[in-house]
């Protein structure tokens, strides 16, 4: 037979899994230490293939590709190509860079993170 309108089949209710947080490999620390010691800037720290190959970032950016805990791991970094492997080999150290290849950016860098200045107002003359 069929169950009385009222009593509708109950629903499990729904589990919401948190998202897993990512431990970061570069502290803030050391990301804003590379800036003033090699001149690179880490845009995306330790992220997949579809995160670091982007679009809306400078044409500069490289895709760095290195090995830490025995998982190979991918930055999008900022720099010059010297600067970013004088950057990851003294962390790192031997063995676990792997390859630094072009980025997917679109824009210049000289436009990256640009803001205009503020306009003023303008006094009308009386």
């Amino acid at each position: 037979m069929t169950s009385p309108v009222d009593e509708a089949p109950k629903k499990a209710p729904e589990i919401k899994e948190k998202p897993e947080r990512k431990e970061t490999v570069w502290s803030k620390q050391e990301r804003e230490s590379c800036k003033e010691k090699y001149g690179c800037e880490i845009i995306i720290d330790d992220g997949t293939l579809e995160d670091v190959s982007v679009r809306h970032v400078p044409t500069d950016a490289c895709i760095v590709k290195y090995l830490f805990e025995d998982k190979v791991r991918l930055d999008l970094t900022r720099g010059t190509r010297g600067g970013i492997f004088d950057m990851y080999y003294d962390r790192f150290k031997k063995g676990a860079l792997q390859s630094i290849n072009f980025g997917n950016g679109t824009i210049k860098p000289n436009l990256w993170n640009y803001q205009t200045a503020p306009s003023k107002k303008k006094k009308r003359k009386a």
